[in-house]
């Protein structure tokens, strides 16, 4: 017969171990110490299991009947609730920069070091310290958009979408792994302002320029900075290659930076040729950061390379508004201005590392145009410094 409230409480300790059957493979398992524990019994491919749905009085008789439909339910479907149970538990026990950091070992073999460096970079800076100590199974859509919403408003559109495509990577990781049953970022692209690409902003009239490079000349921060603002212009190179710059890439008897195909959008080994003047600010650079690994270390750790919005924020602090330059801008100041002094375009573009669309023309490239693109450099470079003594 099935059990009743009163029953129960007038059961007594009996220097054994008893079960009390309510019906249906539940049952009230007394101790010999008196302690009433609710368990439910049941099978799985003919194996039989049992399963704890917690102590008498504080799960009451008809808690334990409704846990135990549950759990009988859960068999009908053709699952084992014990494992289901313990799925649950380490659901809830993983926070979301767990699960996110364990992404990262995962995919980092597979990535460029400067992409893996960028990615951890945007999750500690900009996503774990919203809901990094969040349960992921928790985790909602207004968490992740709140997330994006922030990081378009301190950076750009563009950014809050590369954050939720991160987030959503990681919250798929988690369905494979058995973290979560969905990603929460699912409907969230239709809901962030859509992404237009615009040019990067770039000064490229000779007065502007002119402007520019006198307040980089006056710049009163970091002296690493000062030289990262220095070099942009004179090596033609994205931000990400030069902050990840390491000393023995650099041939000052050639004239050369090799920098290594690793590091490159192109997955190819890139030369810039150096100009006397950047030889100079290299040597200056040197004598501070020649110890290090890297010629732009950060300012808290050596073995780290400075931040990726160094240079965004100090041409800020001159001044500079977002629309007007950013660290990127320094190619297309290059380009522009270099195309109007009349050099062949694809000089210009071989200096900048572009990927050559014509097939005879990238066979043909593979000469690599060293000597022209050294005169260039160098005249460039003799450019710049004729607007900067104005």
């Amino acid at each position: 017969m099935p059990l009743t409230d009163k029953q129960i409480r007038a059961i007594k300790p009996e220097g054994k171990a008893k079960k009390y059957f309510d019906g249906g493979g539940l049952y009230l398992e007394v101790t010999a110490s008196g302690n009433k524990m609710w368990r439910l019994k049941y099978r799985v491919n003919s194996v039989e299991k049992r399963i704890s749905l917690g102590a008498y009085p504080e799960v009451t008789l008809l808690e334990a009947r409704n846990k135990a439909h549950e759990h009988r339910k859960t068999v009908r479907e053709g699952q084992d609730p014990s494992v289901e149970r313990r799925r649950a538990q380490i659901r809830a026990s993983r926070s979301f920069k767990e699960v996110g950091l364990e992404w990262l070992e995962k995919e980092k073999p597979s990535w460029k070091p400067h992409h893996a460096v960028a990615t951890e970079s945007r999750l500690k800076r900009h996503v774990f310290p919203r809901i990094g100590s969040m349960p992921i199974e928790g985790l909602e859509p207004p968490d992740v958009l709140a997330v994006c919403k922030a990081v378009m408003k301190s950076a750009s559109t563009y950014m809050g979408h590369v954050t939720l495509s991160l987030c959503s990577r990681i919250f798929r990781y988690g369905i494979i792994c058995g973290y979560i049953k969905s990603d929460p970022c699912r409907d969230l692209v239709k809901v962030l302002p859509t992404h237009r690409h615009k040019p990067m902003a770039a000064l490229v009239e000779p007065k502007d320029i002119a402007r520019l490079l006198s307040a980089i000349d006056g710049y009163d921060g970091d002296f690493r900075t000062k030289c990262a603002l220095k070099l942009l212009p004179l090596l033609m190179c994205r931000t990400g290659e030069l902050r990840f710059a390491e000393w023995d890439e650099f041939d000052f008897e050639a004239k050369l930076w090799r920098i290594p195909g690793d590091r490159m959008k192109m997955g190819r080994d890139h030369l810039v040729p150096l100009s006397k003047q950047a030889i100079d600010i290299l040597q200056e650079l040197k004598s501070v950061t020649g110890h290090t690994k890297y010629l732009l270390p950060g300012r808290r750790s050596d073995s780290r390379v400075m931040s990726e919005n160094t240079v965004n924020a100090a041409l800020r602090y001159m001044g500079f508004s977002r629309e007007e330059m950013t660290g990127h801008g320094f190619r297309s100041l290059a380009s522009t201005r270099l195309n109007e002094m009349g050099f062949r375009a694809d000089i210009i573009e071989k200096q900048l590392a572009h990927e050559e669309t014509n097939s005879v023309r990238k066979v043909y490239n593979r000469a690599e145009y060293l000597d022209e693109r050294r005169d260039m450099m160098q005249q460039w470079a003799d450019c710049l410094q004729m607007l900067q003594d104005k």
